[in-house]
């Protein structure tokens, strides 16, 4: 791996000589990761061709608050990095957390066991305990807890978490079980407590939580891990007059409730509950989205719809993953080319193929982080940190790709291009930034650009064609012209003493 060191910026300066009026020169930082091996790499040198691509940014249209960028803290992850050696353990929370690594800035984690679990397990094991006497997140502090505090530790700025249920205890439920079946009305409220006990139990370890996704997936899973099952209207019922008022009585009313939490074909039916009127939508900050409906299609009528609805609220893409796949070891090239397929590549009904298409990893995660920005979404948050080389462990065996793979017999660790590409974003967009607007004259291009808090303007661009691109960078009458590899993703930093 080519480690994320402190980088001595090298300004670049290049004037369009094809402009009829000659523009003052753009001062930029330009990074890119690329198919033919470049890793975040700074790059100071180009080679231009006849035909330029113009991106304008337009820094006085504004659009949404970003929230974060990151990944979440599973059972699973935090099982292998306690089976690797100290430097690698290390070596990885930082990678992730330190403002020289990727530094992630919005997390995750399950409530509960959840499929990247070693098994099965409820902080409520004592069946009929309906005051939650019983409460204990003992199974989360031999693993999940040392990871979180760890990160913790590396992070210079900090970082927001979020809970997501995959399951209540199968004694709450109306099929007695850990996968399917529906939370029973006489648990209402006992699962609304359940919520605010976990914030409490992790303050005193030192943690605190900023919101929750109600439940993961809540149209199910095909009946294959933990899940729990509701309507848009039993969610909604759930936030509305029990989760909400509860965690408002307990003065834990700041914070977050996402709704739904699946995948965005059905967002509409889901924020349609939610936003019906004032007293639905009075408990609900936003909603959670996942992209497994499509890994190529990024749904913008769904996301646009969903903002337009509720415009003041989060949308976050909660989870990620290149799934049904065994990771590739060491083989940068095979993250690039299209070989992966999804999970609905072999099932997905006849009408549906189209959405599921071989595609290369880094461009699913690439263009989808693109496009879920330009059409609203002000978080996106990958699935596990760490697996190993089977895509595990998983008690299902449910097989996945995380962006950094591990080889805990040997304590070798393996940084896959998906770690790169997921840096661009979060390395270089941070929280509390916004989206402004652009224009582009080459449709092939994937633009999208963010105004950070220290007024630097961080614009990431996705070339996924076999060819190189020259582009010219122009913002506020001052320009840059550079090029963008084939098969490469580039953020180019923008200093706050240039945007003026």
């Amino acid at each position: 791996m080519k480690t994320l060191k402190k980088i001595m910026y090298v300004f670049l300066t290049f004037i369009t000589l094809s402009c009829e009026e000659k523009q003052e020169p753009l001062k930029v930082e330009v990074y890119e990761t690329s198919e033919s091996g470049n890793k975040l790499t700074p790059i100071t040198e180009f080679s231009t061709g006849d035909k330029v691509v113009e991106i304008n940014l337009l820094p006085e249209e504004k659009f949404q608050t970003i929230t974060g960028f990151g990944g979440a803290f599973t059972e699973s992850s935090a099982y292998l990095l306690n089976k690797m050696g100290k430097e690698n353990r290390k070596k990885i929370i930082d990678a992730y957390f330190s403002k020289d690594g990727a530094h992630y800035s919005l997390t995750r984690t399950h409530m509960n066991s959840c499929d990247f679990s070693v098994s099965n397990y409820s902080y409520t094991p004592v069946e009929g305990d309906k005051d939650l006497e019983h409460f204990t997140i003992e199974e989360d502090k031999d693993d999940l807890i040392p990871f979180i505090k760890e990160a913790m530790a590396a992070s210079e700025d900090g970082f927001k978490i979020f809970g997501s249920p995959w399951t209540a205890a199968p004694w709450m439920k109306d099929n007695n079980n850990w996968v399917g079946g529906k939370l029973l009305p006489e648990y209402y409220d006992t699962w609304a407590s359940f919520f605010s006990k976990y914030v409490d139990a992790y303050k005193e370890e030192g943690i605190d939580i900023w919101g929750f996704t109600v439940e993961n997936e809540p149209l199910g899973n095909g009946n294959n891990w933990e899940s729990m099952h509701y309507t848009p209207d039993e969610m909604t019922n759930f936030v509305q007059n029990h989760l909400g008022p509860k965690l408002e009585a307990d003065g834990k009313g700041d914070l977050k409730i996402l709704g739904y939490d699946q995948n965005r074909e059905h967002l509409k039916e889901w924020v349609d509950s939610q936003y019906k009127n004032e007293e639905t939508s009075k408990y609900f900050d936003g909603t959670a989205i996942h992209w497994y409906a499509s890994t190529f299609d990024v749904f913008p009528e769904e996301l646009q719809n969903a903002h337009h609805k509720a415009p003041d609220k989060l949308l976050i893409q909660s989870e990620a993953c290149i799934d049904a796949e065994v990771p590739v070891w060491e083989d940068d090239t095979w993250y690039w080319k299209k070989e992966a397929t999804d999970w609905g590549f072999e099932w997905a009904p006849e009408e549906d193929k189209h959405l599921h298409p071989k595609y290369a990893p880094v461009n699913r995660y690439a263009r989808d982080i693109i496009g879920c920005l330009n059409n609203w979404v002000d978080g996106w948050v990958d699935w596990n940190m760490v697996l190993d080389t089977k895509g595990g462990p998983n008690w299902f065996k449910n097989w996945c790709i995380a962006p950094v793979i591990v080889n805990p017999d040997s304590d070798e660790v393996y940084f896959t291009p998906l770690y790169y590409t997921m840096a661009h974003f979060s390395k270089f967009i941070r929280p509390e930034s916004k989206r402004i607007g652009l224009t582009k004259t080459d449709d092939e291009l994937m633009v999208t650009a963010c105004e950070n808090p220290d007024g630097s303007i961080a614009v990431v661009v996705f070339n996924e064609l076999k060819t190189a691109k020259t582009i010219n960078l122009s913002i506020n009458e001052k320009n840059v012209v550079f090029s963008i590899d084939a098969q490469a993703i580039q953020t180019i930093v923008i200093p706050k003493s240039q945007t003026n």
